[in-house]
């Protein structure tokens, strides 16, 4: 299977590319730097938002994986660079004949507008639905894993305030997903016989939480003493700047995903399980293990 990973640098194309070099796929990377991939693959080098390198990146392959973002470098403009990029690798895949493209959005609010950043995945969606007669767009909420930059800005925010401030919008609900199911979601979606269209599918995991009890079960699972403000109004322009400085993170990242938790984000329904059969790991199962993970590179000082 010739298959293609854009954003091989990133989070979750790093972690992918081994697990389908392990299902014998012949994989390609496409990045902007390839000194940024870690693997011994064949890279193209190039930039989504410009469309350059992807005529190149995308020739012969059958399967695609798209796992862009463009919310980081504080970028006010993030959701039209996410749409002109989307638009110029839907335009690349039509002309090289994609059979199918693999896209990893994020849920969205019921009876509620969409933040931007929740907005903008779901018009990257809509675009890459169009651009291959087989594609699959899934929509996860916060990933627990290692190297999930919204889980890792979670824990330092644990790791580094003596106490745990949760705005109003810590009684939204939503069901985080393990890393290890996200990727046999993505495993399953590239060569499954179960896809025989466009599918627009979420990928819940298998508990419901509130935002406040998913910070404080974090903090527990950590085994730190931090007590819970609970705050009745949220200040998200002003905090945004606050926690990305305490969790040593880009607040072009952190203003968007802090906005979008504005909101209770529950799936539409189970379709992709039951298309796909991904046996579930529970929030405290995938908190534990993505710790682990952590603390094998790099000691937290809270524990």
């Amino acid at each position: 299977m010739q298959t293609l990973v854009t954003g091989a640098s990133g989070y979750l194309g790093d972690v992918l590319v081994p697990v389908l070099q392990q299902d014998d796929h012949d994989v390609r990377a496409f990045a902007r730097t390839p000194a940024k991939v870690r693997h011994d693959i064949p890279i193209v080098q190039g930039d989504v938002v410009t469309g350059e390198g992807l005529d190149a990146a995308l020739d012969g392959i059958e399967v695609a994986y798209y796992l862009v973002h463009s919310m980081e470098g504080g970028s006010a403009d993030f959701d039209a660079l996410e749409r002109r990029s989307a638009e110029n690798f839907a335009d690349a895949a039509r002309r090289a004949g994609v059979r199918r493209i693999v896209y990893m959005g994020g849920p969205v609010p019921e009876g509620k507008e969409a933040s931007r950043h929740l907005a903008s995945r779901v018009a990257v969606e809509e675009i890459l639905l169009e651009a291959a007669p087989e594609s699959v767009a899934f929509r996860a909420s916060l990933v627990i894993g290692r190297g999930s930059r919204s889980f890792r800005f979670l824990v330092r925010l644990v790791e580094r305030s003596p106490l745990l401030p949760l705005p109003a919008w810590h009684s939204g609900r939503t069901r985080p997903i393990d890393e290890r199911d996200v990727l046999a979601y993505l495993r399953e979606a590239g060569t499954s016989d179960a896809v025989t269209g466009p599918l627009s599918l979420d990928i819940p995991g298998p508990d419901t939480l509130t935002y406040g009890g998913m910070i404080e079960r974090i903090r527990d699972l950590m085994m730190v003493a931090r007590p819970a403000l609970h705050l009745p109004f949220s200040l998200t322009p002003i905090a945004a700047p606050v926690a990305a400085a305490i969790a040593g993170e880009d607040v072009g990242l952190i203003q968007p995903l802090m906005e979008s938790l504005d909101s209770t984000l529950l799936p539409r329904d189970e379709r992709a399980q039951e298309l796909f059969d991904v046996p579930l790991h529970g929030f405290d199962a995938a908190v534990e293990r993505a710790l682990r993970e952590w603390e094998a590179v790099e000691a937290l000082a809270a524990r």
